[in-house]
C-alpha cells in the first residue's frame, strides 16, 4: 500500500468539552501544497502542532511516510520543517546568529552552518544583518523565519500564516519560493486564511470550528459553481456550517 508524506486519520483534539480539532482526516501528497483555510480559532494551528508532534491527539493517528511517532520524537526521526504562527526566533539575537544555533540544535556540520548563515545574509539588506530579529520589520522577521524552517532541508514543511505582517512583494517572493519547493518534490501544508493565498495551493481544505466543511482543488471548486468565486464558495461553506 502506497503511503502519503502525511497522513491524518480522525484526528481529534479535545480542552475539556470543547473540540479544537473534530475527526479530521486528510492525505498530503509528495510535491503538493495543501492550504488549511480558515478564519481564526478554525483549529488550523492545532492541527498542525499535533501533525509537527507537538500536541498528542485526544483520538485518532497522524503518519509521516506511513510511521507514526510518539510525541517529542517526531521531529527527530522525520524531516520536517515548522514554522509557527507566533514568531519563534529569539528576538535578541540577530538572524544569522538564530541560524547558528538552530543548526547547532539540528546537527548540521560547522561547514553547513556557515553555509547557511552566508545564505541567509546575501538575502538580507547590509543595514539590517547585524540587528536583532526583534529590532526587524514583520515581513523580515517571517523571511528568517521561513528559512530557519529550511535550515535542514526537510522534505516535509508545515508553514502556519507564513506572510502575516508580509508586503504585497515579499508575500510573492515567499510564494515563489514555496512553489520552487514544490517543483522539486517537497510537501507543504500551508495554513492561511488569505483566499488569494488559498488560491496558489493545489487543493484546500476548508475548516471551520475544528471540521472540514468542504475540499478540493480551487479551480474545480470554482469551476463547479457556475459564476462564483472561491471567495463565495468559501463565505457559503462557513455559513453552512454555522446553521448546523
Amino acid at each position: 500500500m502506497t503511503s502519503f508524506p502525511i497522513e491524518a486519520e480522525r484526528v481529534t483534539k479535545t480542552f475539556g468539552p470543547f473540540a479544537a480539532v473534530d475527526a479530521v482526516s486528510f492525505q498530503a501528497g509528495a510535491g503538493e501544497i495543501l492550504g488549511l483555510l480558515g478564519p481564526n480559532g478554525a483549529g488550523k494551528t492545532t492541527l498542525l502542532k499535533m501533525i509537527m508532534g507537538l500536541l498528542r491527539p485526544t483520538s485518532g493517528r497522524v503518519r509521516i511516510n506511513g510511521l507514526e511517532a510518539a510525541l517529542g520524537d517526531r521531529f527527530k526521526k522525520v524531516p520536517l520543517g515548522y514554522m509557527s504562527q507566533k514568531f519563534s526566533l529569539y528576538p535578541l539575537l540577530t538572524g544569522a546568529e538564530n541560524a547558528e544555533f538552530i543548526g547547532r540544535i539540528a546537527g548540521l556540520a560547522r561547514g553547513t552552518i556557515r553555509r547557511k548563515i552566508a545564505e541567509l545574509e546575501a538575502q538580507m539588506p547590509a543595514n539590517l544583518r547585524r540587528r536583532t530579529v526583534g529590532e526587524l520589520p514583520a515581513g523580515d522577521r517571517q523571511r528568517i523565519a521561513l528559512f530557519a524552517a529550511l535550515m535542514t532541508e526537510p522534505e516535509i514543511l508545515l508553514l502556519d500564516e507564513p506572510t502575516a505582517g508580509a508586503g504585497p512583494s515579499l508575500r510573492r517572493s515567499l510564494w515563489a519560493e514555496l512553489r520552487d519547493l514544490k517543483m522539486r518534490g517537497r510537501t507543504i501544508l500551508v495554513a492561511t486564511h488569505h483566499l488569494a493565498e488559498a488560491e496558489g495551493c493545489d487543493r484546500v481544505l476548508i475548516i471551520d470550528r475544528g471540521r472540514i466543511v468542504l475540499e478540493g482543488r480551487p479551480g474545480e471548486l470554482v469551476r463547479s459553481r457556475l459564476g462564483a468565486t472561491l471567495a463565495d464558495i468559501y463565505r457559503d461553506a462557513l455559513n453552512h456550517e454555522a446553521r448546523t
